[in-house]
């Protein structure tokens, strides 16, 4: 999607303004205001220009935010949800489950167990509930 130089730099102030918001609740509204579009016009353009929605863009910051708590802190489930913005667990689990592919507390649980047995890491683990077992071969 080629976009005259202004409107990229509208919905790019748009995008910075979610970056530094996605804390809290934030609307379809606020978001459009900033880059001075109507949200239809707004949702629009900005998927085209990033390839994700406004909604996706911050569940994703958010689910990254989560992950680095569950890693670095003792915080609940619960806190943690409120820390990133969530106000219901219920909506908090299953959009981390859908970034991540696992719910929080299995991913908690299986980069604690991974520390545990003292291999290197990076925040780009990949948690046990990633992993599908191989498929077995016939004839071993």
């Amino acid at each position: 999607m080629i976009l005259p130089r202004e409107v990229v730099e509208r919905l790019d102030r748009s995008r910075t303004f979610l970056k530094e918001s996605y804390q809290r609740p934030i609307t379809l509204e606020e978001a459009a205001s900033q880059a001075y579009f109507s949200p239809f016009h707004f949702h629009r353009l900005y998927s085209g220009l990033f390839r994700e929605t406004p909604l996706e863009f911050v569940t994703r910051l958010r689910a990254e935010h989560a992950k680095k708590l569950l890693l670095e802190s003792d915080l609940t489930v619960t806190e943690i949800c409120l820390e990133v913005g969530y106000s219901s667990l219920g909506t908090f689990s299953s959009r981390f489950r859908d970034v991540t592919g696992c719910s929080p507390t299995e991913f908690r649980n299986e980069t604690r167990r991974f520390f545990e047995l003292g291999q290197l890491w990076t925040y780009k683990l990949v948690p046990h509930c990633f992993v599908r077992p191989l498929p077995l071969r016939l004839g071993e």
